[in-house]
C-alpha cells in the first residue's frame, strides 16, 4: 500500500514540477532567442543607416570599414548592396550571389524585413539569416543581410536549462522525501494493524497495535485493541475449554472403564449384551476425546503457521509413505483389505514435518480401511507434481456421493450409510487432516474413484532445494477416525 500511495504522490509531484519547469524552459529559450534577434536587429539598423548615408553622399567607405570591423570582431559575415544589387561590401566569405543571400536581398529591396522564426534550443547549431532594407519610409536605398551564429545563444540556453532542471530535480527530491515521510506516517499504523488482524484471524493473540498516524487511525487502533482483547479472550476460553474438557475427562473415563471391566466377571449371561454395548460406547467416547484434542491442536498449529515463517521445514514424503505402509499393511490385512504402495523412486521433498505428513496419511488410510469394507483394494501413492508433494489414498469401496463429498470435511459429519451400519468413527478425521494441510498452505481433495470408490489426495507444497531429512520424527501419529 505504501508503494502505491508513494507512486501516486510522486506522479503528482512529477506532473506539478513538469507543469512549472516546462513553461519556464520554453520561456527561457524564447527570451534568449528574442535577445539575439533584438541585438542583431540593432546591428542591422546601424548598417542600414550607414548604407542610406552612403547612398546619399556616394561615399561607401564608412559602411565598408564598419562592416569589416564588425566581422573581424564578432565573426559574423554580412553583405550590403545598393538598390541595383551592386555589392557595396561582403565579408566573411558570404557572397551576394549565394541563393539564400540573393533571396533575402530581393526581399529587403522590396522593403521587407526578414528575421528568423522559431525559438532556439540547447541543441541548435549553425546560423540564422537576417535581412533589412536601407532607407527611410518607403524609399529603399539598399539592402543589408547578416548571418548570425547561434552557438553562443544556444550555450547560454543550455546553462539556463541546466539550472532550471537542477532546481526542478531538487524540488522533486524534496517532495519525494516529504511524500515518503508522509506515507510512512499514514501507512505504518495500517501495516501494524494488518499484521495484528492476520494474527487475530489465525486465532493467535495479536500484538497490541501502537496508536499513531492521523487521529482517525489512532482511534481505529484503540478500537481494534479493545476488540482484539475481547475476541482473543473468547477464543482462548473456547480453545482451553475443548482442550481441558478432553484432557480432564480422560481420568474419569479410565476409572469408569476399570469399574466396568471389574463388573464383567460378576455379570449374568443375560447382561453380556448390555456390557458389550457399554464398552463400545466407552471406546467411542475415548476416540472422540482423542480426536477433539487432536483437532484443537491442529487448529492452533494451523493458526500459528499462517502468521509465522514455516520455511526450512521439510521431509521426504516418499519415505513417510513407505513407513506408513509398513505400519498399516497388517491392519488392512486383518480387516480383510489389500493395501499396496506406489511411491516415487527419488525423494519427494514436502514442506512440512514428517510427523504432520504421517498423521495425515494415518487419517486417510484409517478411513479407507474402515469404510471401504472387506475385500477392498486400497492403494497408497506418493508422487511429486505441479510444485507439490502428493499423497493419494484410493479405495474401491462404496465411496461418497457428490453431495456427500462437499460435506466430508465438516466436523462430526458422517454419511447416513455409516450411521446405519454403526461403523465406528467420530467425523473429525478429515477435518483434522484439512487443518494440518491448510497450515502448510496445502489442501485436501476428495473425488470419486473410477469405477467406484473414493480418492483422497493430500497436496503439500514441495520444499525448496536442499536436504529432505526428517523434521519432527515420523513416530506413530496414530490413526484418527473420520466421517464418510
Amino acid at each position: 500500500m505504501r508503494t502505491r500511495v508513494q507512486a501516486a504522490l510522486l506522479l503528482f509531484v512529477v506532473i506539478a514540477v513538469a507543469a512549472f519547469a516546462v513553461p519556464l524552459l520554453l520561456f527561457t529559450a524564447s527570451d534568449r532567442t528574442q535577445q539575439l534577434v533584438l541585438a542583431r536587429s540593432a546591428d542591422l539598423d546601424r548598417f542600414a543607416a550607414l548604407m542610406d548615408q552612403a547612398a546619399a553622399t556616394g561615399d561607401t567607405s564608412a559602411v565598408t570599414a564598419e562592416a569589416r570591423r564588425y566581422t573581424a570582431l564578432y565573426g559574423e559575415p554580412l553583405v550590403v548592396t545598393d538598390t541595383r544589387r551592386r555589392t557595396v561590401v561582403q565579408t566573411g566569405g558570404m557572397r551576394a550571389a549565394d541563393p539564400a543571400v540573393a533571396r533575402l536581398l530581393d526581399a529587403a529591396l522590396r522593403n521587407q524585413t526578414e528575421h528568423p522564426s522559431g525559438a532556439l534550443r540547447p541543441w541548435s547549431r549553425g546560423y540564422r539569416m537576417f535581412a533589412e532594407p536601407a532607407g527611410t519610409g518607403t524609399r529603399v536605398s539598399g539592402a543589408v543581410v547578416l548571418r548570425a551564429s547561434v552557438g553562443t545563444a544556444a550555450d547560454e540556453i543550455t546553462r539556463r536549462w541546466a539550472a532550471v532542471l537542477a532546481g526542478a530535480a531538487l524540488v522533486a527530491v524534496a517532495c519525494a522525501v516529504l511524500a515518503r515521510a508522509a506515507t510512512g506516517w499514514v501507512v505504518s499504523p495500517l501495516r501494524r494493524l494488518d499484521r495484528a488482524v492476520g494474527q487475530l484471524a489465525a486465532g493467535l493473540p495479536p500484538e497490541q497495535t501502537r496508536a499513531g498516524g492521523p487521529p482517525e487511525l489512532r482511534q481505529l487502533a484503540i478500537g481494534f485493541n479493545r476488540m482484539a482483547r475481547t475476541v482473543t479472550a473468547a477464543l482462548e476460553q473456547q480453545r482451553r475449554l475443548v482442550a481441558d474438557t478432553s484432557h480432564q475427562m480422560r481420568n474419569p473415563m479410565a476409572a469408569l472403564r476399570l469399574r466396568v471391566d471389574a463388573l464383567h466377571t460378576h455379570l449374568a449371561p443375560t447382561g453380556e449384551r448390555t456390557y458389550t454395548g457399554v464398552t463400545t460406547e466407552l471406546d467411542r467416547l475415548e476416540t472422540l476425546l482423542d480426536d477433539l484434542l487432536a483437532l484443537a491442536t491442529a487448529e492452533h498449529r494451523a493458526g500459528e503457521l499462517t502468521v509465522t515463517d514455516g520455511s526450512g521445514v521439510h521431509c521426504d514424503a516418499a519415505a513417510v509413505a513407505a513407513d506408513r505402509y509398513r505400519l498399516w499393511e497388517p491392519v488392512a490385512e486383518r480387516a480383510g483389505a489389500r493395501l499396496t504402495l506406489t511411491s516415487a523412486a527419488p525423494p519427494v521433498p514436502a514442506a512440512c514435518t514428517d510427523r504432520e505428513l504421517a498423521q495425515i496419511a494415518d487419517i486417510l488410510l484409517d478411513n479407507a480401511i474402515k469404510y471401504a469394507g472387506e475385500g477392498a483394494a486400497i492403494s497408497l501413492d506418493c508422487s511429486g507434481a505441479s510444485g507439490a508433494a502428493v499423497l493419494t489414498v484410493t479405495d474401491d469401496g462404496p465411496g461418497l456421493g457428490i453431495d456427500e463429498l462437499a460435506l466430508a470435511t465438516t466436523r462430526f459429519w458422517r454419511s447416513g450409510r455409516q450411521r446405519e451400519n454403526r461403523t465406528a468413527g467420530t467425523g473429525l478425521g478429515l477435518a483434522i487432516a484439512e487443518q494440518l494441510l491448510s497450515g502448510r498452505a496445502g489442501r485436501l481433495e476428495l473425488t470419486a474413484a473410477r469405477p467406484r470408490g473414493l480418492r483422497a489426495r493430500a497436496l503439500v507444497p514441495r520444499a525448496v532445494a536442499g536436504g529432505v531429512g526428517g523434521s519432527g520424527g515420523s513416530g506413530g501419529a496414530g490413526g484418527t477416525g473420520d466421517a464418510r
